[in-house]
C-alpha cells in the first residue's frame, strides 16, 4: 500500500510540475508589417479581433533571419547572442558560421545566448521545436526535448500536423512551449519584391496556414488552451541591381578582407592599409556610412562582438554594398526584395500577433521590440528569465490579463 501511495505521489508530482499553460511561437519569415493591411488576410484579422496586435514588430540590426530569430528567442542583440550575419567568421579559427551548413548551424558553440526552450527545460516545462534556428543543436542539453530539423521543402501543413501531434501526447509527455517556422513570405518577397502579385498570393497562402492551425487547434479541443503567437523576424523593401555599390571599385589596389552583408558589410584592411581604406570608403560617402567599430553607434548594438571587423559600412534603405561577385550574382538572379538595413525603417519591421488565454481581447498596441518576446514568454509561464538579455519586460507585459 506505501509503494502504491509513493507512486501516485510521484506521478502527481509530475503532473504539478507541468504547467497546464501552452504557447505556440509561430515564425512568418519576412512578412512586413504592412502586409497585415492589404485585406487578404481574414484568418489574421481574427486573431486581431480576439486578441493583440502591435502596429509592427521592430528587428535587431542587422535586419537578417538567423540574427533576429535568435534575438526573438534569447531576448538579446546579435552582438550578445553571438549570430552576428547569417554567413561569418569566428577570427579566432577560421571556422564559418553559415545558414544552410548543418553541421555549422549545429554546432553549440556559436550560440552565445539561451534560447526560451533552454530557461523552460530547466524549470521542467517540455518544449518543443517544428523548426528555428538553433534548435537543432548537438548539445542535447541546449535544444528542446522534441525537435526537427530543419526540411525547407516540407509540405506546411505537415508541419501543423507535427504540433498537433505534440499537443495530443500524454499528459506528461506533452509540449508546452513550441516553435513553428515558415518561409514563404521571405522567398517571395526576396524574387518579386514586398509589391508584386506574388507577394500577396504568398501573404494569402500564409493566412490559409493560420485557418488550418485554428482547425487542428479545434479538432484536438485545444483552441481555447493554447496561446498562439504570430510574428515575423524582419521586413522587406525593393531592391534594383542599378542600386548598387561596388567595393571593388572604391578600394581598388589595396589590401582588405570583405564580409557581412549587402546592407551592412564589413571590412578588414591590412595593417598598412588600415588608414587608407578608412580615407578612401570615407570620401567616397555615397548611399552608405563608414564607421571605425569602436565608434558605431550605440542605437546599433553592433560592436561588442569579437567576430565584427574594424570598418563597418551601413547601406541607405534600398542599396547594396557588393563586389564583383555578388554584383555578377544579383544581375543573374535579379532578386527584387532584400532586408538586412537599419532597424529604424520601417520597411525592415515585422509582425506580431497574438492571441489565446493569457492575452487580452482586441487589444491594440504601437511599435514593439523583438528583444522582448523572451522575457514575454519568462513572464506567461512565471519563471525567472536569463539575467543577461538585453530585453525589457516592462515594453510589452501590458498585452497579457491583468489577472492572468
Amino acid at each position: 500500500m506505501k509503494k502504491f501511495l509513493f507512486i501516485l505521489l510521484i506521478c502527481a508530482t509530475a503532473l504539478i510540475a507541468q504547467p497546464k499553460l501552452y504557447v505556440l511561437l509561430v515564425s512568418f519569415d519576412g512578412f512586413r508589417w504592412d502586409y497585415l493591411n492589404r485585406d487578404i488576410t481574414p484568418n489574421l484579422e481574427k486573431v486581431i479581433e480576439n486578441g493583440v496586435c502591435a502596429s509592427s514588430l521592430r528587428p535587431v540590426f542587422p535586419s537578417k533571419t538567423f540574427p533576429n530569430h535568435i534575438s526573438i528567442i534569447t531576448g538579446m542583440y546579435a552582438e550578445n547572442h553571438g549570430i552576428i550575419f547569417n554567413k561569418f567568421e569566428n577570427i579566432a579559427n577560421g571556422e564559418i558560421y553559415r545558414l544552410g551548413d548543418s553541421a555549422a548551424v549545429r554546432n553549440s558553440s556559436w550560440y552565445k545566448g539561451e534560447a526560451f526552450w533552454e530557461t523552460a527545460e530547466k524549470n521542467n516545462i517540455t518544449s518543443a521545436s517544428f523548426f528555428w534556428p538553433g534548435s537543432e543543436v548537438n548539445e542535447a542539453k541546449r535544444r528542446p526535448t522534441y525537435y526537427k530539423k530543419y526540411e525547407h521543402n516540407l509540405p506546411y501543413r505537415e508541419r501543423i500536423d507535427g504540433i498537433a501531434e505534440w499537443l495530443q501526447l500524454p499528459q506528461n509527455e506533452r509540449p508546452h512551449f513550441i516553435t513553428l517556422y515558415f518561409h514563404d513570405t521571405d522567398s517571395y518577397g526576396h524574387d518579386f519584391g514586398p509589391n508584386s502579385a506574388e507577394i500577396n498570393q504568398s501573404i494569402q497562402r500564409v493566412d490559409t496556414l493560420v485557418g488550418y492551425l485554428n482547425q487542428k487547434l479545434s479538432e484536438i479541443g485545444m483552441q481555447d488552451s493554447v496561446n498562439v503567437i504570430f510574428l515575423s523576424d524582419h521586413g522587406m523593401t525593393e531592391v534594383d541591381v542599378a542600386r548598387t555599390i561596388n567595393i571593388e571599385n572604391i578600394l581598388s589596389g589595396l589590401d582588405y578582407k570583405f564580409a557581412g552583408s549587402e546592407t551592412l558589410s564589413m571590412i578588414e584592411p591590412s595593417e598598412s592599409d588600415y588608414d587608407s581604406v578608412f580615407a578612401r570608403l570615407e570620401r567616397n560617402q555615397i548611399h552608405y556610412r563608414v564607421y571605425k567599430k569602436e565608434n558605431m553607434p550605440h542605437y546599433y548594438h553592433f560592436n561588442k562582438n569579437d567576430n565584427i571587423f574594424s570598418i563597418l559600412l551601413v547601406s541607405e534603405l534600398g542599396w547594396s554594398i557588393v563586389d564583383n561577385k555578388q554584383l555578377k550574382r544579383m544581375s543573374k538572379y535579379a532578386n527584387k526584395g532584400n532586408h538586412g538595413f537599419e532597424n529604424t525603417n520601417i520597411d525592415m519591421h515585422g509582425i506580431f500577433l497574438a492571441s489565446g488565454p493569457q492575452f487580452r481581447n482586441g487589444f491594440a498596441t504601437g511599435t514593439l521590440w523583438n528583444i522582448d518576446v523572451y522575457p514575454l514568454l519568462c513572464k506567461i509561464f512565471n519563471i525567472a528569465p536569463n539575467p543577461k538579455i538585453d530585453g525589457n519586460l516592462e515594453r510589452i507585459e501590458f498585452l497579457l490579463q491583468k489577472n492572468k
